[in-house]
């Protein structure tokens, strides 16, 4: 199984930068790829990735996107003196030319495609490309927007040639629309296209129709085409999630892509002058946690845009951070979608229902009298009886002392979010030790503990208990990997447990004498805990066969009742988008998952929750096995320790009957969850 994260830069993509002025392009400079590799190497990242040197990309790759006319321009440029690439850039639309444009733009794809050949060959599992000029915007036969080579849209063919893929998903979080690509593979099943982008009503460049939600691709493409435009600024970290959970997430686990590539710009990001949107770095490594667990975890990050130094270059660290699976930072702010937000993703789920089965019990209908319309309408007005700009407009021009208002909350915000990461990833206790050699060589399994001293602890817990062996083993299986995980020696673990909904209760106590506030139960199967719920310290959710009727779902009691199909995995649904909106709107200290007897899952649906987690409460999480089967328990240590992506099996929809349960949740649950709200009608029930 490959491992390794690869970091692909190359000082000599800096050598090009705009020769006269040009407001429009100033923007862009070379200081963006130098600012990130040196963020890079102040957290030592750099030392922690796999070096993969740079290679041009040849002509007969370049054209697998672009034609030779327009390659045979670029290339002319090499020779031409400032006035002569001056009025070659004005034939383009926010475009500049330098001599040494074309060696760059060729290094920037060769580089993109060493990353794709890294991931696709086992060299390394994924990795980030730090690539100078970007691509996403560039055509057939025009540069565009900064970019000259269409880098990920040549990767993905690329990809398709010569590995024959038949399945590839593009993720572009770049604040742009990335036209570029979408004019590519508009008509291509084979590629899945997902961009969200700054877009209002068509007044954000680049100005185009297509970039609208209902643009859902072309002919055999129809369905293929994902776009999210957001009709105001200020979007921020929930409503970048809320797209996440209700629209990518569960069309991308519905396509099973086998590589994603992820046009990482990072305008998009708090400060930028571009987006002027407000998710602050964190968010971008949840983006890339979720992403990591498709495609068995081969993934591609390409730089794209980001234009405030030091956004970018924390935004790109924290992406790497996240391929080299270190434990995610909480995520910052309130955790609801703005109304826009809202409107945006339900009009995305209503132009997709027809495409996709994730999406056909859904009754959303498109909206067409938008929120933010009638604020733009006064606006305009404003702009024409009026030679001073509106509020909303002022803020476009980030000024300087805005960008240092921004890098001086950066500065605190880093501090406050990252830590030290703990030297073991993964701990185990498990009653079979002969079954230790079946654990991920990287998971450490612990020692019994000693009796006096558990005695003693448990004697202060229930006296009872220290009389009765069995219960005594189980309890210390489960101090032995939690008190670990509180003093953050190990990020998560598993402990075995023949009495689960004992050692459940007793965890949770040991949290709270630890100083935790808030702790996630999730319960799968039958069992009974006696919980005091009311203060909001612990949010208990049970995932059951059977209709709970005797018990009402509260804000923190939630029984989910859900029927599997064995065969395969119809879980995603419930996880995407009920169990992680309600988890993010929480936000624990930890998590405890505890599979109980007669649960209502199977390993691959346990192993999807326990992947899709690890981005909550700084990955930790602890794992109570009941009724231990060594298949169970292997996935499950796989999944906490990152050395592969298991195995979720393969996706089925959910029935009618569990979309209608997810339903009936949400609608009961979303005013007090709030990243539970993907249509307007939930927006307003829960305002």
């Amino acid at each position: 199984m490959a491992s390794g994260t690869a970091l692909i830069y190359d000082d000599e993509m800096t050598s090009y930068k705009l020769l006269w002025d040009n407001p429009e392009c100033d923007i862009e400079v070379p200081e963006r790829l130098l600012s990130s590799y040196e963020q890079l190497k102040h957290y030592h990242l750099v030392e922690r990735c796999v070096h993969v040197p740079v290679r041009e990309g040849t002509e007969e790759e370049i054209m697998l996107v672009h034609s030779s006319e327009y390659l045979e321009v670029v290339k002319s440029t090499q020779t031409m003196n400032e006035e002569e690439l001056r009025r070659v850039s004005e034939n383009y639309d926010a475009v500049y030319f330098h001599p040494n444009t074309y060696r760059c733009a060729k290094l920037a794809v060769g580089a993109t495609l060493q990353l794709v050949d890294s991931v696709m060959s086992g060299k390394v599992r994924n990795g980030m490309a730090l690539v100078r000029p970007p691509g996403h915007h560039s055509q057939r036969n025009a540069a565009n927007g900064f970019c000259v080579f269409n880098n990920v849209a040549i990767a993905a063919q690329y990809a398709k040639r010569r590995y024959g893929l038949q399945r590839i998903l593009i993720v572009d979080w770049d604040v742009h629309h990335g036209q570029g690509i979408q004019y590519v593979f508009e008509e291509d099943p084979s590629v899945l296209y997902y961009s969200w982008h700054r877009y209002e009503h068509q007044q954000f460049w680049p100005l185009l129709r297509e970039s609208d939600y209902d643009a859902v691709g072309q002919g055999k493409g129809k369905g293929f085409n994902l776009n999210v435009p957001w009709n105001k600024v200020g979007m921020g970290n929930s409503d970048y999630l809320a797209a996440f959970f209700h629209v990518l997430l569960p069309v991308a686990f519905e396509f099973v892509p086998e590589l994603i590539l992820v046009s990482s710009g990072y305008d998009s990001g708090i400060g930028d002058p571009e987006g002027q949107m407000n998710a602050t770095p964190e968010c971008f490594a949840h983006l890339t946690h979720f992403l990591m667990q498709l495609a068995n975890g081969r993934l591609c990050a390409v730089l794209e845009g980001g234009y405030h130094l030091k956004s970018l270059s924390e935004s790109v660290c924290m992406t790497v951070k996240t391929l080299l699976r270190d434990p995610l930072p909480q995520i910052s702010g309130e955790m609801a979608p703005c109304l826009s937000a809202v409107e945006s993703i339900q009009n995305v789920r209503a132009a997709h229902k027809p495409y996709w089965k994730c999406l056909m019990y859904e009754e959303a209908t498109p909206l067409h009298d938008l929120s933010t319309k009638s604020q733009q309408m006064m606006e305009a007005e404003l702009i024409q009886t009026s030679t001073h700009p509106t509020a909303e407009q002022a803020v476009g021009t980030t000024s300087s002392d805005e960008a240092i208002k921004t890098d001086r909350f950066l500065e605190s915000h880093m501090k406050n979010i990252l830590f030290p990461v703990p030297p073991v990833k993964t701990a185990a206790a498990i009653v079979s030790k002969a079954h230790a050699h079946l654990l991920p060589i990287s998971v450490q399994v612990e020692m019994e503990m000693n009796a006096q001293e558990l005695k003693t602890l448990v004697s202060g817990f229930d006296a009872e208990l220290v009389k009765e062996e069995k219960a005594l083993l189980s309890l210390q299986n489960v101090v032995a990997v939690l008190d670990k995980i509180l003093k953050k020696k190990v990020c998560n673990g598993i402990a075995e447990s023949s009495v689960a909904s004992v050692s459940t209760t007793f965890a949770l106590k040991r949290c709270f004498d630890f100083g935790l506030q808030r702790v996630l139960c999730i319960v799968v199967g039958d069992m009974d805990l006696e919980l005091n719920l009311d203060d909001g310290k612990i949010l208990l959710m049970n995932i059951c066969q059977k209709q709970q009727t005797e018990k009402t779902n509260s804000k923190y009691h939630i029984s989910l009742n859900w029927k599997e199909d064995f065969e395969r995995n119809n879980f995603f649904c419930a996880v995407l988008g009920f169990i992680l909106p309600v988890a993010y709107s929480y936000q624990p200290d930890l998590m405890i998952i505890v599979i109980g007897p007669n649960s209502s899952l199977g390993v691959n649906g346990i192993s999807l929750l326990t992947c899709l987690l690890q981005g909550l409460a700084t990955s930790r999480i602890l794992v109570v096995i009941q009724d231990t089967e060594i298949k169970l328990v292997q996935s499950v240590a796989k999944a906490l320790s990152g050395v592969s992506t298991p195995d979720f099996g393969a996706y089925v929809p959910a029935s009618q009957e569990n979309v209608l349960e997810i339903k009936r949740l949400r609608d009961q649950l979303q005013q007090e969850w709030k990243m539970l709200r993907c249509s307007v009608r939930d927006w307003m029930s829960g305002s």
